[in-house]
């Protein structure tokens, strides 16, 4: 038998940023995987272990570029 990792909302700051996995449907909304204020999300979406921390950033901010805004000369 494999071990289940339990997530609950108490693990995560109203304010930071986690990872839906996989679609969480409520009455009232559809939440379609990607990033997400951990605020936003349903207590259930934690409860059935659909939601993930996203791991650290290293470095700093300003130091990272996305490869689209690159030159042809930088390559």
């Amino acid at each position: 038998m494999g071990l289940e990792r339990k997530m609950w909302r108490g693990m995560f700051t109203p304010g930071e940023v986690v990872e839906l996995r996989q679609m969480c449907f409520t009455p009232g909304r559809v939440f379609e995987p990607g990033k997400y204020i951990a605020g936003e999300l349903p207590d259930i979406a934690f409860e059935m272990g659909l939601v993930e921390q996203l791991p650290p950033v290293k470095g700093k901010n300003a130091q990272i570029e996305d490869s689209e805004t690159l030159s042809k000369d930088e390559y």
